[in-house]
């Protein structure tokens, strides 16, 4: 029993713990050497990217020497991604696609859905819907009550029917007033746009310009807004967008005399086109519509026929209002064309067929979008074409 309690001895150290520490020092020291030789194999490269071999005999040694290389490499390998957007030409879209979304579309569309059966009821609602959109009184109910009468000689086989009469008779509305502007004849051709604040005349100015000057025109703006903070360098921003030149005295100048050195000057470069720009006023503010007589009194000293264009810009979403302004607008400066803007949005849209019926000024162009070529040349039939669809299956299609 004695042996159990015998102490066991004690195990054998390793061979290494009774090693010399100065022999494993120069075993590691040799170990480090000859990783040091070693050659770390390169990271794999993807196989959907083409290979460019390096310059090895003109490879930097740094590491920041290294990183230039791999930089450089890689510039070399041809992108896989996506295309980008700025290198996407987008299709211009169509008056449909653009003035589908406007309340008067929307309604107008809505109203034939609903009521397929060819009848007294639908025409009243039909009415209402033109007057409710600021097409007007008078001109909705001489349209109602055309489209009555024919219905009661029962002209309409159905709703369908109707619908296509209706389409007709707005685009016979439009067509006095389809009227392309024409900027020859005249060197310069002076135009002046005019307009309420906030209606959109700069940035139509900005169309025009960039419209011209890839019509191979050559073209100057006027910066006449001297009353805007920033409406200067507004219109400069879009010259130099367009490479167009823009004539300016800083803001509080006279318009009058900034415009008359326009003038002067696209006479003596022999432009194609100048725009000038004037200050947002309202109807109602006495002195500032005097100021537009006085501008069109001074161009006359230089060119008697000048301005040879008076285009009033028109926010399509002011409604029967805007029928007020141009009465005024055209006592004061003598508007000769209309260019109708922000139709693509929640405007009414009505008020083109109001404008053509009391004034029967032509009708320039129309805002559409954002878009330096959303400013569109008026056409009365593609117009109508985007408010109101072909026919009830297609309207179905539409609000689907």
């Amino acid at each position: 029993m004695l042996k159990f309690w015998k102490k066991k001895p004690a195990a054998a150290e390793p061979e290494t713990s009774a090693a010399d520490p100065a022999a494993a020092d120069s075993s590691v020291h040799a170990l480090h050497e000859v990783l040091a030789q070693v050659v770390a194999p390169e990271p794999p490269r993807p196989s959907d990217r083409r290979f460019v071999a390096p310059d090895l005999e003109n490879a930097p040694a740094t590491a920041a020497g290294a990183e230039t290389a791999a930089g450089q490499l890689a510039d070399a390998a041809p992108s896989a991604g996506p295309v980008t957007s700025e290198t996407t030409i987008t299709p211009r879209r169509s008056w449909r696609e653009r003035l589908s979304g406007s309340a008067f579309s929307r309604t107008l569309t809505t109203l034939f859905v609903r009521n397929a059966a060819l009848d007294d009821d639908l025409l009243d609602e039909l009415e209402t819907v033109l007057i409710t959109a600021d097409v007007g009184v008078e001109a909705s109910t001489a349209l109602v009550e055309h489209l009555r009468t024919r219905m009661h000689k029962r002209e309409f086989a159905d709703a369908n029917a109707l619908l296509a009469a209706l389409r007709q008779a707005l685009v016979e509305q439009l067509k006095p007033v389809e009227t392309p502007l024409r900027v020859s004849g005249q060197q310069p051709f002076v135009v002046l746009v005019v307009g309420i604040n906030g209606a959109g005349k700069t940035t139509t100015i900005g169309k025009l310009a960039r419209r011209w000057h890839d019509e191979k025109r050559t073209v100057m703006l006027a910066a006449g807004d001297t009353f805007r903070a920033a409406a200067v360098e507004q219109l400069k921003a879009w010259g130099a967008r367009n490479d167009v030149p823009v004539i300016t005295q800083g803001q509080d100048a006279d318009a009058a005399s900034v415009i008359f050195d326009a003038l002067q000057a696209a006479r003596s470069r022999h432009i194609d086109v100048l725009v000038a720009d004037t200050a947002g006023r309202l109807h109602t503010q006495g002195g500032l519509m005097d100021e537009l007589g006085k501008i069109a009194r001074v161009l006359k000293k230089l060119d008697p026929a000048a301005p040879h264009e008076v285009l009033m810009v028109i926010d399509g979403t002011t409604g029967q209002n805007a029928i007020n302004q141009v009465r005024q607008f055209r006592d004061i400066v003598g508007v000769t064309g209309l260019v109708v803007t922000k139709l693509d949005g929640t405007a009414k849209g009505g008020v083109v067929f109001a404008l053509a019926r009391e004034f029967g000024l032509p009708i320039r162009f129309i805002g559409l979008g954002e878009a330096a070529t959303d400013l569109r040349v008026f056409d009365a039939q593609a117009f109508v074409d985007g408010l109101l669809p072909a026919s009830l299956g297609s309207s179905q299609a539409d609000a689907g």
